[in-house]
């Protein structure tokens, strides 16, 4: 007749271990800090960059304009004036975001926008409607043109 076999030290190890093996830093699951969402002129500057580098349509950015801010990006976008030129690989990223508050609900914001060595401007208006959702009401591009 055969006996179980008795508990291993590793059973007994492994019951008293919390973290996978391998993993030595003394985080416990549900501990990592939750993320602060972005402030609404860098999500925007993500969302505007992202029509004027071609990677997104125009008509992403349907119900997040207001005023003549889409007829702007419907002329701006088909030109991909912030995209990838002379052959860069380099893909178009936001490098500073800044904002300045001109009255409650409305704020002008400006991007540096980098692709390669290539750094573009872009400045853009947003506006808080009654719903308390931004959007984005004009845009405009300044820096390097070649």
């Amino acid at each position: 007749m055969t006996t179980a076999a008795p508990r291993t030290a590793r059973t007994t190890t492994h019951a008293r271990t919390t973290r996978p093996a391998g993993r030595h830093d003394q985080r416990r699951p549900g501990t990592v800090r939750p993320r602060r969402p972005l402030p609404p002129h860098a999500v925007f500057a993500e969302r505007l960059l992202a029509v004027l580098s071609g990677e997104r349509p125009v008509h992403w950015m349907l119900g997040r304009t207001v005023g003549v801010a889409y007829e702007q990006l419907v002329q701006l976008a088909p030109g991909t004036p912030l995209g990838a030129r002379d052959g860069h690989a380099a893909r178009p990223v936001v490098r500073r975001v800044g904002v300045f508050p001109l009255r409650p609900g409305v704020v002008e914001a400006f991007a540096s926008i980098a692709t390669g060595d290539r750094v573009r401007a872009m400045a853009f208006r947003l506006e808080q409607g009654p719903d308390r959702k931004w959007r984005c009401a004009a845009v405009e591009l300044g820096g390097d043109r070649s």
